[in-house]
């Protein structure tokens, strides 16, 4: 097997990487790897970026250049790269163990963990259950409404459907997928979901049934309702992204939306799962979304920000009438099956603590209301130029909808590639981002200073005049 040895006298571009090395690893990955949603062609007819090492709100990549991220390493990254109490949290673990099951053990930062989750989460919520990533969190949340009403059987136990909204994105597993609603991701699966009810977004810019906010009187939870009141019975659960539709197309959700919904999965006996997988901890100015709204659902799911960006770990989180719904003696089989090797990992546990540590002793979400005012002023800006659709903003996330007629508001087509476009331009500028098809992302670390936010937007602003000059 080839390795990637160092040889001596060769001058490193970036800190233990030759020239090289550095050729030697694109090979390799360009020969190796299959990347997550990326069109492998187009990967493959030009040299990757690789990253080596961050420091803050910086990456660096091999070839020693240096990027904002502008993307949190998609969402995950919270205080910054090589954040020193997070790193420490980690080291301190190590000396004690790394993971032992959790099948029939405990251990404990997974109670420690547990027991603050409980604290700060909303009222109601008070029993955590681990797993690694999002999709995972979603589905086990799913997995826990249906055995719910399973095990209260009687009238109940016909309730095995869910209400989900179209562009809703909750993971990639099978049931995440099957309650999601991009026809892009999912359309090649489609005969393996579940069967589901599906209601329109809340899409403002494009509001599905004509009207304006507020004279509308969120008139786009109306379906949800007439779902409801014609098969609640057969209903489960109601499944949404509090605060905004992420990969859908970060569409904010209308103020009241929620807490309408909440109302109405109430009336009609059907629990409410929310997914604060990309909007928990901080990232819309409180630390759940929920709280914009005083909503407490009955199942939460939390993954990405979890550990501050260091480690894959989610949870779900359900209310104690959940749970109890789960006790019986050995021969009722009542017990959630469900688990995977890595549950309650102490390496997880002990840096997702520190990460909620650094909340309180930084005041984050204090420290974060300035930086919000400053993003919106920043993203107004962009209000002059002529591909500019619709800016939208949820807490410490900047949105940019461009379009190639703002009267009619038609966007441009996808094969045109226009938010690839602008975001590998700010690539050559140093600041990495993502696109959503026509829509540009900007999700900074909540740690990003003043001085970083301004030169990630001139960077953007710079990028869109290229591609639209």
């Amino acid at each position: 097997m080839k390795r990637f040895a160092m040889k001596k006298g060769k001058r490193a571009v970036s800190p233990g990487i030759t020239k090289s090395i550095s050729k030697k690893l694109a090979r390799a990955d360009q020969r190796t790897l299959w990347h997550p949603f990326t069109q492998m062609e187009e990967w493959l007819a030009s040299p990757p970026l690789i990253i080596e090492r961050g420091k803050g709100t910086w990456l660096w990549d091999i070839e020693g250049n240096r990027y904002l991220d502008g993307f949190s390493s998609v969402w995950v990254n919270l205080h910054g790269h090589r954040k020193k109490e997070l790193d420490q949290a980690i080291k301190n673990q190590l000396k004690k163990i790394a993971h032992s099951t959790f099948l029939g053990l405990s251990n404990v930062p997974a109670v420690l963990l547990a027991s603050r989750l409980i604290e700060i989460a909303p009222k109601g919520l008070t029993r955590v259950f681990y797993s690694d990533n999002g999709a995972t969190a979603v589905e086990i949340a799913i997995k826990m409404a249906h055995q719910f009403w399973t095990h209260k059987g009687g009238k109940y136990g016909g309730k095995t459907k869910i209400i989900a909204l179209h562009n809703a994105y909750h993971g990639d597993t099978l049931g995440a997928m099957s309650i999601g609603g991009i026809p892009l991701f999912q359309d090649a699966f489609r005969p393996l979901y579940f069967a589901t009810y599906k209601a329109p977004s809340p899409y403002c810019y494009r509001c599905p049934v004509g009207l304006e906010f507020p004279f509308c009187k969120i008139a786009c939870a109306a379906p949800i309702e007439e779902i409801l009141a014609a098969h609640h019975s057969e209903i489960s659960a109601v499944v949404l992204e509090p605060g905004f539709q992420a990969a859908g197309g970060m569409i904010p959700l209308p103020p009241g939306y929620l807490s309408r919904v909440r109302k109405l999965t109430l009336k009609y006996d059907v629990l409410l799962i929310l997914d604060e997988v990309a909007t928990g901890f901080g990232r819309t100015g409180k630390m759940f979304a929920s709280e914009h709204e005083s909503v407490s659902p009955d199942l939460m799911a939390l993954a990405k920000g979890l550990t501050g960006g260091y480690l894959p770990l989610a949870a779900t989180l359900a209310t104690e009438e959940i749970f109890n719904a789960f006790l019986g003696p050995y021969e009722s089989f009542k017990t959630f099956f469900h688990g995977h090797s890595y549950t309650g990992n102490q390496l997880g546990c002990a840096v997702a603590l520190e990460n909620l540590d650094i909340f309180e002793k930084e005041k984050v979400l204090e420290k974060l209301q300035p930086k919000i005012d400053l993003m919106k002023t920043l993203l107004a800006g962009f209000q002059d130029l002529s591909s500019v659709g619709d800016i939208r903003q949820v807490g410490f996330v900047g949105i940019i909808e461009m379009v190639e007629n703002k009267t009619t508001r038609t966007p441009f087509p996808l094969k045109e590639q226009r938010g690839l476009r602008v975001c590998l331009e700010a690539r050559k500028l140093g600041l990495l981002i993502r696109p959503l098809g026509n829509i540009l992302v900007l999700i900074p670390p909540l740690s990003t200073t003043r001085g970083e936010l301004k030169q990630m937007f001139a960077i953007l602003r710079k990028s869109i005049e290229t591609v639209f000059p």
